[in-house]
């Protein structure tokens, strides 16, 4: 089993949730510079292909797999009732669905001619209220509920305010979730898998059989165009991301044993993701974009083995030095991954921008990792003094 640290966290799935974190921060950065070869972007919907990038969302989706069991056991260990840990996976999806659907109309499909506020401050005044309904300072619980219930109003007003659309005709609407949306309703399809499987193996592969037939049924045009069906078949792409969360649950369960048989499994499980990719990638290619079912298990089937990697070296070979700088980005995403979007609404609304030198070829991408390790000493000082930002 993989090692823990004293809080009971895997310092291998820390590792690869820190590392991905900086990588999503890197090349949400490296998207606007200029000259960078196609493998250091997100390819095309209809390319066909992927690179590393269109790998950053997989990865996290995948962590989030390894750590539903690790969490929710937590959880009934403590005492909870199916029926509270259902509460509390209900909430944080909300949560997360909140968040992604703020995130996306501030970034786009707003009316800025019929706002009351310019959209930079719109969305600061979004973050505020998420911290105040989420946050907490000086590493304590969570604010008190006067503070929540006034985050919590706050939200519903910038909801209220907001105008979409080219004439401001359009209100608050999903988009398309946006990531953190995207996790949120994965989190859910994936633990109410957990909560049926547990960590049997067997289970799980055919939750990932079943999810992974509904995905290719959700993609067949004689089926999603017929009308009875259409509404039924309508989340296959939420499907398609949890099935990544599924392969990390999976991975998680044979994560265990000596070092040469969790080496075999997953070498093993890579394989077979790997070849089910390749057999089905005639269907419907490869495609980040539209969540094809190629795209999902290529992804994990290379997660597999970067974490059998960062077990072998941290747990097994006791190579855990230089994960200690990665632990504020590890105990810390959700605050990691915003901080970036807060600092760019505060650059908007001051009118400020980034140097054009940091948008061509070098700077540019010399820059993207850098301002990744500046987020992670940001992070560093603000959980140092006890901010918090959980779900």
């Amino acid at each position: 089993m993989s090692a823990a640290n004293p809080a009971g966290r895997s310092l291998a799935i820390d590792a690869f949730r820190a590392l991905t974190v900086l990588l999503m921060i890197t090349v949400n950065e490296w998207s606007g510079v200029a000259g960078l070869p196609v493998w250091m972007k997100h390819y095309p919907a209809d390319a066909d292909a992927m690179s590393f990038v269109d790998m950053v969302f997989p990865a996290f989706l995948f962590i989030v797999g390894m750590s539903i069991p690790l969490a929710l056991g937590a959880r009934e260990a403590a005492g909870e009732s199916r029926g509270q840990i259902l509460r509390h996976v209900l909430m944080r999806s909300l949560g997360l669905l909140v968040l992604g659907v703020f995130m996306v109309n501030a970034e786009s499909g707003y009316a800025a001619q019929a706002m009351p506020l310019p959209i930079a401050a719109w969305a600061l005044l979004a973050y505020a209220c998420a911290f105040l309904v989420w946050g907490s300072l000086r590493g304590g619980p969570p604010l008190a509920w006067p503070w929540r219930l006034l985050g919590v109003l706050g939200l519903l007003a910038l909801a209220l305010v907001y105008r979409g659309g080219e004439s401001g005709q359009l209100g608050l609407r999903p988009q398309w979730w946006g990531i953190l949306g995207l996790i949120g309703w994965a989190y859910l399809l994936a633990c109410l898998v957990h909560l049926l499987c547990r960590d049997r193996p067997a289970s799980l592969l055919l939750a990932l059989g079943l999810g992974l037939l509904y995905a290719l049924a959700a993609r067949h045009p004689g089926l999603n165009q017929q009308p009875g069906l259409a509404l039924l078949l309508g989340g296959g792409g939420h499907v398609v991301h949890a099935l990544i969360v599924v392969c990390g649950m999976l991975c998680a369960a044979l994560s265990r044993g000596p070092s040469r048989q969790v080496w075999g499994q997953a070498l093993a499980l890579a394989a077979g993701l790997a070849l089910l990719a390749a057999l089905l990638r005639p269907l419907h290619g490869i495609s980040k974009i539209y969540a094809t079912p190629s795209w999902a298990l290529f992804s994990a089937a290379a997660c597999v083995l970067t974490h059998a990697l960062l077990q072998e070296l941290i747990d097994r070979r006791g190579l855990r030095g230089w994960t200690r700088w990665l632990q504020p980005a590890a105990a810390h995403p959700l605050l990691a991954y915003l901080l970036p979007f807060v600092i760019a609404a505060l650059l908007q609304l001051l009118q400020l921008s980034m140097p054009a030198l940091l948008r061509s070829t070098l700077p540019g991408l010399l820059w993207g990792p850098l301002y990744a390790l500046l987020m992670l000493g940001l992070v560093w000082q603000l959980s140092a003094r006890g901010l918090r930002l959980r779900l």
